[in-house]
């Protein structure tokens, strides 16, 4: 093992077990020299210290860099390079006796710092540098003041004269890029070696030779002023002047005049300065020269037919090439003061009048004295008055509505020839025409208006042949709103009746002028109607086909009939094309009439009804007419349906608990287009309904309303209403009308002040019937008779079937008369001669005589009935009756009875059980002849008893 090894082995065993014997020697790294701050190439020398109590020799070194050991140096003072050899050094000794190892040293980092900053710096002049400077050169090191020598480079390479800190090169030769460092006796005894630094130069600062007074050509007489004009600074002087290469003494300011001819010539000027650059480069030659002659412009207009007044007219001398002129211009002498100065060779008036016309001439003039030419040619300008432009509006109103197509047309008066062309404006002359070529044409159109198209238009025209214009045109102001939406104004009634004549009118508001109107009526839903809104609701809508159309703007109904019942809405047009206006609000008309082939059964049989109560509607019509349907008009839509969560059943439409969304117009319709009567039904969700008859109620008849309440007892003490009048307070809850008249039409209810208040219903009132017959007298005896013969009638019908049956011959009567209802029996009851022919009878024509007679038990009855057909034989009346009514004046009168015989009901008969109906076939007996039964049997009555079924049937 060799000794290296040994030392090293016993250096671990005493870091190993120190701590358990006495304390060890300590080694410690020095800095000899040289002592910090050290900088690259200091050569350093370091000593491996060892200290303790007392002093041990005979040590053995080891040293460490950066962690590794450094065998090559092994004694107690070491030499090391900058920078090659920084870092972390340690060291440590062992010796062969007692203590036989140190401590190994704490690291100790020897490191350099940067040599000082050598920099190039230009001393003077400033930068930039011209051709010929010479610029002075400094080589600064900051931090020490004995720098010296110095080594400086050009272009990396070295200049062996030049040691000392500044030195002085010339340009353009010496250019280039320079370096320098310096040295020193101390430490640190070298710089950094410094950046490059450029030294270039700029050419010299351009002199010019620059005409000032005047612009070529020049002409014989004239002074030209030139200038030396050098960029880049101001305080050039003293200038040097040339003519022909040689120099003008006496000229050294930077402005001189000459005058032509005798000093034209080649000119060059330079400048100096006291600055660097301290010369200008000489300028280029600038040859001056003249023509002899003097100079004669030539004035001309653009204008050749005459100057509309207003217009602008522009006059231009010209003076070819030559430039710097001022020009003056002269109105119809030479002689005289000119009119006007321009700099330039055009002299316009922008809005002449005929006092501006005449002849013209120009001639130009500059320099200082001025140098004038001769006169010019001469030119006349005529100026007439200027036609006017007129502003039509190709409609009969001002006030548009969004949508709508405007036309103008822009029309010029006083001009009987030429083609123009136009320019349309708006507020504050703004041309609308620019760029589109359109809005050159004559008519000038907005094809979709918009509120920003509101406003003031007016027109000017320009000549096609040259610039002239016309006055602009007085303005036409148009003011486009939202598309409107017409007032359709109706009876204040909604409810009337047949035969009566209404006149519905609908109108634009604020605008009366070109109005086409058109009607329109509700309908059920189908694919090709239009579909309108109104607040919370919408419905089709289809055209009225007997709708006035016209300036009008009004629909009548003249007279109104059941087809008329509906809703109305109403809407204008005009121009074209045709723009619609909105739709107007609904108006609702609901027609009812005296004789109609249908009726609405309402069970039950009032208006008003309790919400989640049964209702039914029925329609039953004749029998000649088929396909009945119930119609309803709720929420401003029409139905041709039952509503919704309704049971149908054939022309029935049924509900157990019915609602307020329930509640509407109904009415029947058939296929044919025939409607029945409308019933208003209110379904009320208080506590108070008015029971009133859901069919329009006859002059002369009797009017009960009552007044219910929903919880027991139902009869409660009421007020009674009429328009909102009180007309009667009832204990029974039930006020009677012995006889209505038309006056007692109107919107009733009624209320209790502790129960609640009936919704309103409306009480239509149609007029009395009128009789057939020959007289009063013979209708009242015929009536006599027949009330006393109502047991022979009941005995002979049963005689009759009797024979018919026996005889195989018994007429049956067609279904359709069985199932004729209670409500129309009330009808009938009510107005038995012209409800003959809604029940389906067909008389049978012998001569004149005719007579109809209808027997009926009370009107509330409800049910189907069952018809038979009895034969009576009656004597016609005398020949002295007859003779009587031809002496008269009238013609023979038919021998026609109309009666109407009402049997008792019995009491506690149920009202809904149905009623036999007999038709009696009364056979008249001429004097001395008898006439037998046929298939249309002559001289025949038809008498209707209706009598209450008993217990027994």
């Amino acid at each position: 093992m060799g000794q290296h090894q040994l030392f090293l082995l016993l250096f671990l065993s005493a870091e190993i077990n120190i701590g358990s014997t006495e304390d060890l020697p300590t080694a410690t790294v020095v800095v000899v020299s040289p002592q910090p701050p050290l900088y690259p190439g200091d050569v350093v020398t370091l000593r491996c210290a060892i200290a303790y109590r007392t002093i041990y020799t005979e040590w053995h070194y080891y040293w460490y860099r950066n962690g590794y050991e450094d065998r090559s140096k092994n004694t107690e003072s070491i030499s090391i390079r900058l920078p090659e050899e920084e870092g972390q050094y340690e060291c440590g000794g062992l010796r062969k006796n007692h203590p036989e190892i140190s401590c190994r040293s704490a690291q100790t980092e020897i490191k350099y710092d940067a040599p000082p900053t050598a920099t190039v710096v230009v001393v003077s002049p400033q930068s930039p540098f011209y051709f010929g400077e010479r610029v002075t050169l400094r080589c600064n090191i900051a931090n020490y003041t004995d720098w010296g020598p110095y080594s400086w480079y050009r272009d990396n390479s070295p200049l062996p004269s030049q040691a000392s800190e500044t030195i002085t090169i010339t340009l353009p030769q010496e250019a280039g890029q320079y370096q320098c460092f310096g040295q020193r006796k101390d430490r640190p005894q070298i710089s950094s070696t410094s950046p490059s630094a450029e030294i270039t130069y700029d050419v010299l600062p351009t002199a010019t030779v620059m005409v000032v007074s005047s612009q070529r050509p020049f002409y014989s007489g004239e002074r030209v002023t030139l200038r030396c004009d050098i960029a880049n600074y101001r305080d050039w002087g003293p200038y040097s002047w040339y003519r022909d290469n040689s120099p003008l003494p006496s000229q050294a300011s930077e402005f001189i005049t000459i005058t032509l001819p005798q000093e034209e010539g080649q000119y060059q000027c330079s400048g100096q300065r006291n600055y660097s650059p301290h010369v200008s480069s000489q300028s280029e030659h600038h040859l001056i020269g003249c023509k002899e002659e003097k100079p004669t412009p030539t004035i001309s207009t653009e204008s050749v037919a005459p100057v509309f007044t207003g217009n602008s007219v522009t006059l231009r001398c010209d003076m070819g090439q030559s430039t710097g002129w001022r020009f003056f211009w002269y109105r119809h002498t030479q002689t005289s003061d000119p009119v006007a100065q321009t700099d330039g060779d055009s002299y316009s008036i922008s809005s002449v009048k005929v006092s501006d016309g005449g002849q013209y001439w120009c001639r130009a003039g500059r320099g200082n004295p001025v140098y004038y030419t001769q006169y010019s040619n001469e030119v006349w300008v005529k100026v007439t008055e200027s036609p006017k432009a007129v502003v039509t509006l190709l409609s009969n109103w001002t006030d548009f509505f969004h949508g709508e197509r405007i036309n103008f047309r822009c029309d010029i008066q006083g001009d009987q020839h030429g083609h123009w062309q136009y320019s349309w404006y708006k507020i504050g002359n703004v041309d609308i025409g620019t760029p589109n070529p359109l809005h050159t044409k004559q008519e000038y159109t907005i094809y979709y208006a918009k509120e920003s198209h509101s406003g003031e238009y007016s027109c000017r025209g320009t000549r096609s042949s040259d610039p002239q214009t016309s006055e602009i045109s007085a303005s036409v102001r148009i003011a486009i709103t939202a598309k409107p939406k017409p007032v359709l104004r109706g009876p204040p009634q909604t409810w009337l009746t047949e035969g009566d004549s209404v006149t519905l009118s609908c109108e634009v508001r604020g605008s009366t002028t070109g109005w086409r109107f058109h009607w329109y009526k509700t309908a059920p839903q189908r694919p090709e109607l239009t579909y309108i809104t109104h607040e919370n609701g919408g419905y089709y809508v289809e055209g009225v086909s007997d709708s006035i159309r016209g300036a009008g703007g009004s629909y009548t109904l003249s007279p109104a009939a059941l087809r008329h019942t509906g809703v109305y809405v109403c809407r204008a047009e005009r121009g074209e094309p045709a723009i619609p206006t909105k739709f107007s609000q609904p108006q609702p008309l609901w027609i009812t009439g005296n004789s109609h082939p249908s009726s609405l059964v309402v069970h039950p049989n009032t208006n008003q009804h309790f919400d989640w109560k049964y209702l039914s509607l029925s329609c039953v019509g004749s029998v000649y007419l088929t396909g009945w349907k119930l119609r309803w008009f709720s929420g401003w839509s029409e139905y041709k349906m039952c509503p919704n969560g309704w049971a149908e059943a054939g022309s029935t439409c049924r509900r157990d608990r019915v609602s307020s969304s329930d509640s509407g117009i109904y009415w029947c319709q058939s296929d044919s287009g025939e409607q029945s009567n409308p019933v208003n039904i209110t379904v009320h969700t208080g506590d108070v309904i008015l029971e009133s008859p859901v069919h329009p109620v006859t002059e002369g008849d009797p009017l009960t309303l009552r007044c219910r309440y929903r919880h027991q007892p139902s009869n409660i003490s009421a007020d009674f209403y009429k328009d909102g009048s009180l007309l009667q307070t009832s204990t029974t809850g039930e006020m009677t009308i012995p006889a209505v008249s038309k006056s007692h039409e109107g919107l009733y209810k009624c209320s209790n002040p502790e129960r609640a208040e009936s919704p309103e219903s409306w009480i239509t009132v149609n007029g009395s019937v009128p009789h057939s017959g020959s007289s009063l007298l013979l209708t009242v005896g015929v009536v006599v008779g027949l009330v006393l013969m109502i047991v022979l009638i009941v005995i002979l019908v049963l005689l009759y079937r009797f024979k018919k049956l026996k005889a195989g011959v018994i007429q049956t009567p067609p279904l359709g008369q069985q199932q004729l209802n209670t409500s129309q029996n009330q009808d009938l009851s009510q107005s038995a001669g012209n409800e003959g022919d809604q029940l389906g009878y067909e008389p049978l024509h012998s001569g004149s005589t005719n007579v109809y007679d209808s027997i009926g038990t009370d009107a509330a009855s409800a049910g189907l009935n069952d018809v038979t057909y009895a034969t009576i034989d009656l004597q016609t009346s005398s020949d002295k009756v007859k003779k009587k009514r031809k002496k008269d004046g009238g013609k023979p009168e038919p021998d026609i009875v109309y009666s109407k015989l009402k049997a008792v009901k019995a009491t506690g008969e149920d009202d809904t059980e149905d009623n036999d109906l007999t038709y009696v076939q009364v056979t008249g007996k001429k004097k001395g002849v008898t006439t037998k039964v046929k298939e249309f049997q002559v001289d025949a009555v038809y008498s209707e008893v209706k009598h209450p079924a008993s217990s027994g049937v």
